[in-house]
């Protein structure tokens, strides 16, 4: 079976930074084969990759980067993330999940929750103790995402295959 194609939401560079450096301390470093970023869809079939690179590119050319807040930390169960709260990001995700109804695995069905993961399969009391120790010094920070990034999936690392900035005018 073909690798599945994964849609993110990518970090302005200060913010990139910041949390890729949080993943680096925190995350199990024989797992960590990715850089901070925000999951929109988990897993496109390979077969829609065309359809893909046509239709991200004209979702972003209508709209602004839409904004967002970090708000503090999120309990992943056995991971720590960044809570992020971005009702333009998901305005846009759910366009997108609209266009490709009847395409879209279980995991991309849920109801998204933005965040970037930074500790991930640890042991439950681990990912505690780090929220714990996080959530005092995680301040309110506001940014704008810049793009929309397209990867293939391949078991650890993520292949690039394409960025579509954002380019409009309308606000999410």
């Amino acid at each position: 079976m073909a690798d599945p194609f994964i849609l993110t939401a990518k970090l302005p560079e200060h913010i990139h930074l910041w949390a890729d450096d949080l993943r680096k301390r925190h995350f199990p470093p024989e797992r960590n084969h990715l850089h901070a970023h925000v999951t929109m869809f988990h897993a496109f079939a390979p077969s829609l990759l065309e359809e893909l690179k046509d239709f991200i590119p004209q979702v972003v050319s209508e709209f602004a980067a839409p904004a967002a807040d970090i708000t503090g930390v999120m309990d992943l169960g056995k991971g720590t993330a960044i809570r992020l709260h971005s009702p333009g990001l998901l305005a846009i995700r759910a366009l997108i999940a609209e266009h490709f109804h009847g395409a879209l695995t279980d995991q991309d069905l849920y109801e998204p929750r933005p965040h970037i993961t930074i500790q991930n399969k640890v042991k439950k009391e681990e990912a505690r103790a780090l929220q714990a120790k996080l959530s005092p010094t995680i301040e309110i920070r506001q940014f704008t995402f810049p793009a929309l990034e397209l990867y293939r999936y391949q078991g650890g690392p993520w292949e690039f295959v394409k960025a579509s900035p954002f380019r409009g005018k309308v606000r999410a």
